[in-house]
């Protein structure tokens, strides 16, 4: 799932950017919602995921990746909280030799502009954000490699008025394209590499977007890159893990503005990365496997042109009817590693299955338009 929260102040831009060229458009990936074994399809079943996403800056980046404080006292910030409920599925049926998948996510969102300096207190509440829709995913799976590929949608479900201070959807429809792999360094599949790749292109927005006293129409987001991944290490035979994850996007073509701009010197695309520790705990009884939680935080550096923060995911995921656990006789529990339950825009899961062949073992989720602000309008 990709979500982005369209909200923000058209003022504060006016404010932060003396020339409407630096203009930067945000799509709707959710950096950061994917992490260590990013490339790999979960085993085939139902899964239910919650997921709580927060985004916190307190700083733009210009072209040359100065800080420029969110306001002149520089206690500005933005703040982004989305509460984000995920469906999953994965057919044990083949299609290329590909296990085939589906994804739907509705998320929630709210977002808060703290600005003393210029006076500007601005919230906007909870409410539904753009339906997030993968309908064909494929996912191969190798003895030391997976591989996996799909195509997904964003629809404009969330609330947009131009020149609305409260959106929380993008007033556009948006496209993904994804794919990418995860390969595995030991025979056991515990240690990990895996980077997914999503290109994002989009509509024009509904309406006119408005850049402070500026009123513009046809206004088209750039297409995007983004990388997504980790490396890691799990443990209890597949039931754990712990790793490093990142995220890198590039703004790869410019902003459509509806108006000719004339260029002030070379203005880039935006661009950001980020890395942070990435933690996979599984929770279960003495015969079943329920639940799985996963926690993520990463702190965002290099950006241009584009709002730096940090960002922390924590996600529960539940394999629907639960995994059993069967008791080895004479050697208590035993579990063994499947394959990590991972889905396009959000991040993994490390999940289980009962293998009594197995040695016993124990058991136990920006996002802010940037220079200037009009994409949330």
């Amino acid at each position: 799932m990709r979500l982005k929260l369209a909200t923000g102040v058209a003022i504060l831009a006016e404010m932060l950017v003396a020339a409407p060229a630096w203009a930067q458009l945000n799509g709707e990936n959710l950096l950061g919602d994917m992490g260590v074994q990013s490339g790999t399809q979960p085993a085939p079943g139902f899964y239910a995921s919650f997921i709580y996403y927060r985004y916190a800056a307190s700083s733009l980046k210009g072209p040359d990746g100065r800080s420029r404080a969110l306001d002149p006292t520089g206690t500005g910030s933005q703040t982004i909280n989305a509460a984000v409920p995920l469906f999953y599925y994965v057919r044990p049926a083949k299609v290329l030799g590909a296990n085939f998948g589906m994804m739907a996510v509705v998320p929630t969102a709210s977002g808060a502009l703290e600005a003393p300096g210029f006076g500007l207190s601005e919230e906007a509440s909870y409410g539904l954000s753009d339906l997030y829709v993968m309908p064909a995913q494929l996912g191969w799976h190798f003895r030391r490699a997976d591989v996996t590929a799909g195509f997904a949608f964003f629809a404009p479900t969330g609330r947009y008025a131009a020149g609305a201070s409260d959106n929380l959807g993008k007033g556009m429809w948006s496209y993904e394209l994804s794919g990418g792999g995860t390969v595995y360094f030991d025979r056991a599949r515990s240690v990990s590499v895996s980077t997914m790749a999503y290109w994002e292109t989009h509509t024009a927005k509904e309406g006119q977007v408005r850049a402070g006293t500026v009123t513009l129409d046809d206004v088209k987001v750039g297409d995007l890159l983004t990388l997504e991944g980790g490396i890691g290490k799990s443990f209890l035979h597949g039931a754990a893990s712990v790793g490093a994850a990142y995220y890198a996007q590039w703004k790869v073509t410019p902003d459509e503005l509806g108006v000719s701009v004339p260029a002030v010197g070379s203005v880039p695309g935006h661009r950001v990365w980020a890395i942070g520790p990435d933690v996979t705990i599984p929770i279960a009884t003495r015969t079943r496997l329920m639940s799985l939680v996963n926690v993520r935080y990463l702190f965002e550096q290099g950006a241009r042109m584009k709002t730096q923060g940090n960002t922390l995911l924590i996600t529960g995921t539940i394999p629907v009817g639960g995994i059993k656990i069967p008791e080895k006789p004479g050697s208590g529990l035993a579990l063994t590693y499947e394959k990590p339950v991972s889905h396009c825009g959000l991040h993994p899961y490390a999940a289980a299955r009962p293998d009594p062949s197995r040695v016993p073992s124990r058991v136990l989720p920006q996002a802010v338009d940037t220079i200037p602000r009009q994409s949330q309008q």
